[in-house]
């Protein structure tokens, strides 16, 4: 696994930081869980620019345009920005795992909450002030809504880079499933405040192969300077500490295991 001389590994005295390696046994199916509503207008898009660890695709946020409500969010969330974690190769690159599994991408997808706060930057700094929603990539079929941002990327090659990108709707990279796993935790990325409230979707995306190889051509690195290819930009997996991961959905493993003891019995009539 690479080394990761970007992001600090640890935040003294953190309880709640982020990303965590989630336990499909041990995530608890909570009832009360609602279905998350997206709500995103393509017009609030408004640029695309390489900042030296990402991309980040940014959008209006000066009015409740494009917004998520439900899922676990006791207000609704404006869209700030999104963002793209990856690995050098397909073996890793997501910053959640599932299992112990990676993925060789994750998508994040940032919103505040504007109803409470009056700024993005004031947000940021609460323990209720962020929702993200975690989106996993997989390695299969080409996905034709990502490919217009893929398009845009060689443009933004080096950091700092900025284009203009409007009319995009970025619920066109959340899979249709509605299942999620929810839990409290934090930025990923400097200044690591313990702010988020995580929606990780259990459905990972599709996306092939050259989508892929295309992330991995930006560069860390300022026009002029010596290349760094933009590679590994993903925080390690930090202690899930005393946090409950709860899912909106029935864990399968506990279907299973209430199904065992009735098959083992047919198994063993004569």
């Amino acid at each position: 696994m690479p080394k990761h001389p970007l992001f600090p590994l640890t935040i003294p005295g953190g309880t709640r930081q982020s990303p965590i390696n989630i336990q499909w046994r041990d995530s608890v199916y909570d009832p009360f869980l609602k279905p998350l509503k997206i709500s995103y207008d393509p017009t609030t898009c408004l640029h695309i620019w390489n900042n030296g660890y990402s991309f980040l695709v940014e959008f209006d946020d000066s009015a409740d345009r494009s917004i998520i409500v439900g899922g676990p969010l006791e207000n609704q969330y404006r869209l700030k920005q999104f963002h793209f974690h990856w690995g050098a190769i397909n073996e890793w690159g997501s910053e959640h795992t599932v299992d112990s599994k990676f993925y060789p991408a994750e998508l994040h997808l940032v919103h505040w909450n504007a109803v409470v706060y009056p700024t993005f930057e004031e947000a940021v700094m609460e323990g209720n002030g962020l929702a993200v929603i975690g989106v996993f990539l997989k390695l299969g079929a080409h996905h034709e809504g990502l490919q217009m941002l893929v398009d845009a990327l060689p443009a933004i090659k080096h950091k700092d880079a900025v284009i203009e990108f409007d009319v995009f709707d970025p619920s066109c990279l959340i899979p249709s499933c509605p299942d999620y796993w929810t839990y409290a935790g934090s930025l990923t990325t400097p200044p690591l405040t313990e702010s988020v409230t995580w929606i990780i979707k259990k459905q990972p995306i599709e996306v092939d192969e050259n989508q892929l190889e295309a992330f991995r051509m930006l560069l860390f690195t300022s026009d002029g300077e010596e290349e760094k290819r933009m590679v590994d930009n993903f925080r390690p997996l930090q202690p899930l500490m005393n946090r409950t991961v709860r899912s909106s959905f029935q864990s399968r493993h506990l279907l299973n295991a209430e199904l065992q003891p009735k098959d083992h019995a047919e198994q063993i009539r004569p």
